[in-house]
């Protein structure tokens, strides 16, 4: 008899690894000390698992020896390198917290992730981009007391690094010999779009477990080599990517400091990489590459797509081209380290491109009402998640935790879900992102899909704008298709008879780029504001 309730455990015969990052690493090293662990094709660097291992050492050594005690922040502000990565496994050996520093961040900001972690040491590029990083921590440092020093890869790194001949094997042993796995080992600081940022901290058990178990569904193994265009300070990078290579003898490669679809596509090409991943405009970037049919997709077999959720076609695209035969959706958020849901290989297409798959092994999900109590099976509510991979807390936040963690330590995730009969979860909107015209509730995603699907847009955006007499009116923001034309009426015609009448998006706005996080999702905010302020309303 099928459960009537939208609740579902991920029962798993495989058990949770009890035990730390540094821990799992030594693990895996003695397993595959010849494979390559880690490639950065723009520094021209690679690395074995023992190779990585020793320079892990290397840096914690480093790091002990220019003050850094157990359970200290040490932040790291850069673009994707593989110094952050060496950094991201000798802090978690030596029980230090690693504060992720958005890449996006100005000095306002800076000061305040610094001060709120009370971070003692920063690691950062001298520059990213149209940031002068060294500029910046120099400002900041007269509004920061807890900050001692400041090391940058492409200045004193190297200076850093001879520190750790001053500490002996002996000295760094005591440090790991005092690692929990329950000890927080990473700050991830939200995007902050209500408030200020919140610094989620998550524990070597969070994050090491998630990135092992997506590692499984993926049908990881020493095989592998997956291609990391996502962010490190994101979740995407450093956990999806990162710990579920290491957990499984994967080689971890980075194309890029930051996501660039053809520089992305030639490193797939030339390190003959086995998986992918990317948020839907990643994918959707690297489809529109000029010369895309002269690259070769052959390694390909997995990947993973998340950060929203994928139309149908641009998934029928990536199956089909990119030979991903077996893309995974993952759904999460960074306080649950990030993965909740995920389809698994074998999937049906149908739920594949409709869903973010099932509950992740060992955790539990429900969608409950506004009251709190659990909804029907199909029926729309809000999603909540349990298990080892939520957050410990917000860090020095008291308040805000207490507003996403009830009494049962369910997190309460803001995402509007609905449950089939099988456990698949689809995500139908964030509950501040529904729109609300005239009473109905319309989901931006629904109107996004239809669109999706038409020939000349190459990607679409459905936001919610203010209505005098509505509340709300719908509105698109399009992408046409390079060598397209596309007109307003063109697509009204499309949307007629297609799509409810309330549905149709009354105001259009044609665009080259959305506003978009550094982390590839799309700003529907700012989108908002941009169109309030245009439309005079």
């Amino acid at each position: 008899m099928k459960m009537s309730l939208s609740y579902a455990f991920g029962a798993s015969s495989i058990p949770l690894l009890g035990e730390t990052i540094g821990g799992n690493l030594t693990k895996t090293v003695a397993r595959f000390p010849n494979n390559e662990a880690l490639v950065s094709a723009h520094q021209n660097y690679r690395a074995t698992y023992q190779e990585f291992y020793n320079q892990t050492t290397q840096v914690a050594k480093a790091l002990i020896n220019i003050g850094v005690k157990s359970g200290d922040r040490v932040g790291v502000w850069s673009a994707n390198r593989y110094e952050w990565t060496l950094l991201q496994y000798a802090t978690a050996r030596i029980g230090v917290i690693l504060v992720n520093v958005n890449p996006a961040y100005r000095t306002s900001e800076l000061i305040f992730v610094i001060n709120q972690s009370e971070m003692s040491h920063i690691f950062s590029s001298l520059t990213f981009k149209s940031s002068d990083y060294k500029r910046m921590i120099t400002d900041a440092k007269e509004f920061c007391s807890t900050l001692k020093c400041e090391v940058f890869f492409d200045d004193n790194w190297d200076d850093f690094l001879k520190g750790a001949e001053k500490i002996s094997d002996e000295v760094l042993e005591s440090f790991e010999n005092e690692v929990q796995f329950d000890d927080p080992v990473n700050i991830q600081y939200t995007s902050g779009t209500t408030g200020f940022p919140k610094g989620v901290t998550l524990s070597h058990h969070n994050i090491l477990n998630n990135g092992y178990f997506i590692g499984i569904r993926l049908k990881y193994s020493d095989k592998d080599r997956v291609c990391i265009p996502v962010p490190f300070y994101h979740c995407f990078g450093m956990v999806i990517g990162n710990l579920a290579c290491t957990a499984h003898g994967a080689c971890m490669v980075i194309p890029n400091d930051s996501f660039d679809p053809e520089i992305t596509l030639k490193v797939v090409t030339k390190e003959k990489c086995t998986s992918l991943y990317g948020v839907p405009t990643m994918f959707i970037a690297e489809l529109a590459v000029k010369d895309f049919d002269s690259y070769d997709f052959s390694n390909l077999r997995t990947g993973v797509m998340a950060g929203s959720v994928c139309p149908p076609e641009i998934m029928k695209k990536v199956e089909s081209l990119m030979n991903i035969k077996e893309m995974s959706i993952c759904y999460g958020m960074t306080e649950t380290s990030p993965v909740s849901t995920q389809t698994l290989i074998g999937t049906p297409l149908g739920k594949q491109v409709s869903t973010v798959g099932t509950v992740q092994e060992h955790l539990e999900i429900k969608i409950i009402d506004n009251d709190g109590k659990i909804v029907k099976r199909g029926e729309h509510g809000e999603l909540c998640t349990r298990g080892y991979s939520v957050m410990l807390k917000y860090w020095n936040d008291p308040e805000n935790t207490k507003k996403v963690l009830d009494d049962g330590r369910w997190m309460h995730t803001g995402d509007l879900a609905v449950m089939d009969d099988e456990g698949y979860i689809t995500i139908s909107g964030r509950i501040k992102d529904l729109i609300i015209r005239g009473g109905e509730n319309i989901s931006p995603k629904e109107i996004e899909d239809f669109l999706y699907a038409y020939p000349n847009i190459m990607d679409v955006q459905i936001i919610g704008v203010p209505s005098e007499k509505f509340g709300e009116e719908v509105m698109a923001w399009v992408k046409v298709r390079e060598g397209a034309t596309l007109s307003e009426e063109e697509i009204l015609n499309y949307c007629k008879g297609q799509i409810a009448h309330y549905k149709v998006p009354k105001y259009w706005k044609f665009v080259d780029e959305f506003p978009m996080t550094i982390s590839g999702k799309v700003r529907k905010v700012e989108m908002r504001e941009i169109s309030i302020k245009e439309l005079e309303l």
